[in-house]
């Protein structure tokens, strides 16, 4: 498959790989897709080591970063540092999580606060940081981008995608002069919105049309996808490529904790749920006594918002991890994960190198099956 896009990025099939582990992303990206890193879990020094490393190891094939700056978030424009939001969590919060954490066995420690990628200007770290390696693209979630990120793609040459789950955000970054935009249906792991795939592509394709030069803006799909005939169909609807995260959850080189690689391989595509209860903005994730203790219902706490729902979840949510890994009952079921509802066709643990050429075998197969239907003169 050529198209377009492929000879734009320097790839050779529209397969973009979201990860926040450098193997998976080094490992698509030599496959002949685009590895993406997810950079904002990292701090600035973290992520160099972290770009170093995919650099000695793709022989200068194209990669990119995503740095999550939100939109809108708890504290934003007060440059606060990570004390001063941590102050804003209320303790009976934080005493929720251990009263949890007791019910399931979980011995009650004191609650620590993790950092956020959201105070300060840490966001404009990691970027400086990227900069100073050869990607050639960076991508921001949830709103658009800062304009520091597109001004220095504009002056670097380096194209900006942005991610949307609504056609009304679409035209907005084409207004803000986005380069590229993934379209993501709520069949999405993480952070996503309530339309699906399939209804959303053509939804968002024919509104930036609409608008002055959104017809130059190629589209990305995203959502449910872990199979190259989902990529065919989205295709046909008119996305130039696809963007993919929960698929390289159960590969050998993800960074998936092995209890929950484990239970995402014995998940139907029923068992995962949007949830406030990780970052404090709705996520798919696999459901667990976590995300339901968080479910907006009469027992349940209301979550906090971004970031302050992560940076008093993410350490309980660790220690968890580690509890289940070691078989303690308790722990494996609150334990979960950011995957979406195409966990239900990931069924085995298999290297990054091999997905991809199964979706290349699985897009050609069905992009012949397609062309078998129409009639011939």
């Amino acid at each position: 498959m050529k198209t377009p896009i492929c000879d734009q990025y320097g790839i050779e099939f529209p397969l973009f790989a979201f990860s926040h582990c450098r193997d998976v992303v080094a490992a698509v990206t030599n496959a002949g897709g685009m590895g993406v890193l997810g950079g904002v879990a990292f701090r600035p020094d973290q992520l160099e080591q972290e770009l170093c490393w995919i650099d000695e190891h793709v022989n200068g094939k194209p990669y990119g970063v995503d740095i999550i700056v939100p939109a809108k978030y708890e504290g934003k424009g007060e440059n606060l540092t990570r004390d001063q939001l941590a102050e804003r969590i209320p303790a009976e919060h934080r005493d929720f999580i251990n009263e949890l954490l007791a019910a399931h066995g979980i011995e009650v420690e004191e609650l620590r606060v993790a950092s956020s990628a959201l105070s300060g200007d840490t966001g404009q770290s990691l970027l400086e940081v990227s900069l100073n390696h050869p990607i050639t693209l960076m991508a921001n979630a949830l709103g658009v981008p800062p304009d520091y990120m597109i001004e220095a793609g504009k002056q670097r040459g380096i194209p900006v995608a942005a991610l949307v789950g609504a056609k009304e955000h679409a035209i907005k970054q084409v207004h803000a002069g986005v380069d590229l935009i993934v379209v993501q249906g709520t069949e999405a792991g993480g952070h996503c919105g309530e339309v699906s795939t399939l209804v959303l592509i053509p939804e968002v394709l024919d509104a930036i049309s609409q608008v002055p030069g959104g017809k130059d803006v190629p589209v990305l799909a995203a959502g449910g996808i872990v199979t190259g005939r989902q990529m065919a169909a989205c295709v046909a609807m008119g996305a130039a490529g696809a963007w993919t995260g929960s698929v390289w959850l159960t590969t050998e080189e993800a960074e998936t904790a092995t209890h929950t690689k484990q239970k995402m391989l014995a998940a139907s595509s029923r068992d995962t749920v949007r949830s406030a209860g990780r970052t404090g903005k709705p996520s798919r994730q696999l459901r667990s006594d976590w995300t339901d203790a968080w479910a907006p219902n009469p027992k349940g706490r209301q979550p906090l918002p971004l970031p302050l729902q992560a940076m008093v979840a993410e350490p309980a949510l660790r220690r968890i991890d580690k509890l289940a890994e070691t078989g303690h009952p308790g722990a494996q079921a609150l334990s979960t994960y950011f995957v979406g509802q195409g966990v239900g066709l990931m069924n085995k643990i298999k290297p990054a190198r091999e997905v991809v050429l199964e979706f290349i075998e699985d897009y050609v197969a069905a992009a012949e099956r397609l062309s078998g239907t129409l009639e011939e003169d």
